[in-house]
């Protein structure tokens, strides 16, 4: 038998006055999901561990078997393995997001939605100012990006677990 598991991450979404106090989705029209669902099963399943975090990162790892418990060490390892960054075994990935700051506070997660094209330009001068041969800013998509930091110290790695 064939599955199709349909993950609906990011679609959840606070009710708006404008849709009659609906959400985004339940306002939409969407015939082939509505087909889905009332051709196929439907069910919830409970994939963070109670005292995780709950994100896309972990429910994922769960998705597809793994125990997040046992091998969630956040979030850079992953899209590093999506950009196909190669880690080493002393090495640590963060995944870093490009955001705007103002007045000490801050005012957008994403840097204005800004582009790949642009972040490249400021990854590289990152990499100029701050890069060397143990730590390098990996280009990824719009404001989403990697850092790594190579040969890292058994104390370095204890550190910045805490």
């Amino acid at each position: 038998m064939k599955y199709i598991i349909i993950v609906p991450d990011g679609m959840a979404d606070y009710p708006v006055k404008k849709l009659g106090n609906k959400t985004p989705l339940q306002a939409a029209k969407k015939p082939n999901m509505d087909l889905l669902a009332k051709n196929g099963i439907v069910g919830l399943a409970k994939m963070v561990p109670g005292k995780m975090v709950p994100g896309t990162d972990v429910a994922n790892l769960s998705i597809l078997g793994y125990s997040p418990e046992k091998y969630f060490t956040g979030r850079g390892p992953l899209e590093a393995a999506n950009l196909g960054i190669k880690l080493g075994k002393r090495d640590i990935a963060f995944r870093c997001n490009l955001v705007t700051v103002k007045n000490n506070k801050l005012i957008d997660y994403s840097a204005g939605h800004i582009t790949t094209e642009e972040s490249g330009v400021l990854l590289k001068e990152l990499n100029r100012k701050l890069g060397d041969n143990f730590l390098f800013f990996y280009t990824g998509v719009g404001y989403r990006h990697i850092m790594v930091k190579r040969g890292c110290s058994k104390p370095e790695l204890r550190n910045i677990k805490k």
